[in-house]
């Protein structure tokens, strides 16, 4: 699975430390595109990177675009067959929740629109007014329907893209696996999205670092522009400054508005949201993107459980930083 909407990438900042560090398991290698790291401290010294890989794996099956024979793909296809399974229904409903929740700003029938702009999984389409004004006909949360365990599209032309909660989803996954298995102490990042919970290997507080938006795509030329200290929760990043294209001498961000059916532009360069679960966190990410900073403060403000981290595009300096109250506590110099 190829995920193109979650474009910075968060670090997991640690320091040398004395403290006996056998204890801690390390796994990672390559799902739903990316890259993943997971490293806990298993009570029984058990490695479980088989079970980890394997619900990766199914979850693949269930949301990728790039399957052809995924869950996702096949209701794409208009098979009439598909069956949902758990995966894809756990996702759908908390999309739709979202989408209440955002006006519109987190849309899972997006597809159409950021296939045709080209950060999609087919090749760029026309992008002109009134291709972009056809496509709008078929974009809409509120034109699919969840009956009976059947997922009904107001049009066949309606298509599904998970890409910008997926991947939150399949970190939660592997930490529910983790905690089931009695892990009290672990991190769990998929592509930049983690979920952390009690200490690292070092007896403190999960470290997590916040990319400074530069346009820079040197992995070692990369800074770190804030670290945020963590002891349980989700971290999702999303914003539009290494994920764009430039075409006659204008550039386009990679954030779709599915109202408009254009790229967004405005100051907010990057949007890091700190949630009880990281689908929570990677969706809410991805709508900052497209409402803009001060919209996406209202929304935090009505949600307690949310956290939020900005860093928008400076008038005097090159950047200009701003956070929700609750962010303050994980601000630690």
């Amino acid at each position: 699975m190829k995920y193109l909407t979650l474009i910075l990438v968060v670090f997991l900042v640690t320091t040398s430390c004395n403290q006996d560090k056998s204890k801690y398991i390390k796994n990672q290698g390559q799902a739903h595109g990316t890259f993943y790291h997971i490293i806990y401290e298993s009570p029984n010294g058990v490695d479980y990177h088989d079970q980890l890989r394997s619900t990766m794996q199914r979850i693949d099956k269930s949301l990728s675009t790039y399957d052809p024979v995924s869950v996702i793909s096949r209701i794409n296809q208009n098979d009439s067959s598909v069956v949902l399974d758990d995966h894809f229904l756990n996702v759908y409903r908390r999309a739709e929740e979202i989408a209440n929740e955002t006006h519109g700003a987190f849309d899972i029938t997006v597809a159409p629109l950021v296939n045709a702009w080209g950060f999609g999984y087919t090749e760029p389409q026309r992008t002109d007014s009134v291709s972009i004004a056809t496509i709008l006909e078929y974009v809409g949360y509120e034109k699919v329907h969840l009956i009976n365990g059947n997922l009904n599209k107001d049009t066949a032309a309606i298509q599904l893209d998970a890409s910008a909660i997926a991947k939150g989803y399949s970190v939660d996954q592997a930490a529910e696996k983790l905690e089931k298995k009695g892990v009290k102490n672990y991190m769990v990042e998929i592509g930049g999205e983690i979920r952390v919970k009690g200490q690292n290997p070092n007896g403190l507080a999960w470290r997590i670092g916040i990319d400074e938006p530069t346009e820079d795509q040197a992995l070692m030329d990369r800074k770190i522009q804030r670290i945020l200290h963590i002891n349980k929760g989700a971290l999702a990043t999303s914003g539009n400054y290494r994920q764009f294209y430039e075409k006659n001498g204008q550039k386009y961000a990679h954030t779709i508005n599915p109202k408009t059916g254009y790229p967004v532009q405005h100051r907010l360069l990057s949007a890091s949201v700190l949630a009880p679960d990281c689908m929570t966190a990677d969706a809410y990410a991805t709508a900052f993107m497209v409402l803009g900073f001060h919209a996406s403060m209202d929304i935090v403000e009505q949600h307690p459980e949310l956290k939020a981290y900005f860093i928008l595009s400076g008038e005097e300096e090159p950047f200009e930083v701003k956070y929700s109250e609750g962010m303050q506590s994980h601000l630690k110099d």
